[in-house]
């Protein structure tokens, strides 16, 4: 059974998305709070497996939240939920570790789909907030200094990118689409400020190898 905390301050949101997962026979929602201050504590307390939460809120914002949560119990994972009028938090969701930002504007099929694939241990970013943050950081002009936690498929597709392969070839090689290996790489080159693949490559074998 998978744990999920629901934060939002918005309590008809809150409701509705426990109404929603609770529905799910593998996902129970153990608890929601209105604010990131109230989630540190329940993170402490209730140790979830997946922290659903939004950015925008009183007492404490979900990427401050996002980031001392990943800081002090790393095993706990966060998917940010908000609208695509948060341009400016999506750098910072990244920075902090966030393992997935998806928008409520979403049907609630895509949404149970993204906890699911975040508890396998993937990230999850929708199409529209990959290519949202390619523009940002083409416009970005001050250089990122970023503290990454990458999950095991990031570090296997820099690897495998490190290697020499195409995407076609890591998606067959991962049993992933070409798509989900393009975005991962898209994600991977905001992350540590990159230009291309190339770079990625230099960096892997640079740092990882």
């Amino acid at each position: 059974m998978k744990k999920i905390l629901i934060v939002d301050d918005d309590i008809l949101i809150r409701e509705g998305l426990k109404v929603l997962i609770d529905l799910e026979e593998d996902f129970e929602v153990i608890a929601t709070a209105k604010d990131g201050q109230e989630a540190i504590k329940l993170c402490e307390k209730l140790n979830p497996n997946i922290v659903l939460m939004d950015i925008r809120m009183p007492v404490m914002d979900g990427v401050i939240a996002t980031g001392i949560i990943k800081k002090k119990y790393p095993d706990i994972k966060v998917v940010l939920l908000t609208t695509f009028k948060d341009d400016e938090y999506i750098t910072e969701a990244i920075k902090c570790g966030a393992e997935g930002y998806i928008l409520k504007s979403q049907s609630s099929d895509i949404i149970i789909e993204s906890l699911r694939t975040v508890y396998k241990g993937n990230s999850v970013f929708e199409k529209e907030i990959v290519n949202k943050i390619s523009f940002l950081m083409k416009n970005n002009k001050e250089k990122l200094k970023l503290e990454i936690k990458l999950t095991e498929r990031e570090i296997s597709i820099m690897k495998l990118v490190g290697e020499g392969l195409s995407n076609k070839e890591i998606a067959e090689n991962l049993f992933l689409g070409e798509g989900t290996i393009r975005n991962y790489i898209t994600i991977l080159l905001t992350k540590f400020n990159l230009r291309d693949r190339t770079q990625l490559a230099i960096f892997y074998l640079k740092n990882f190898s």
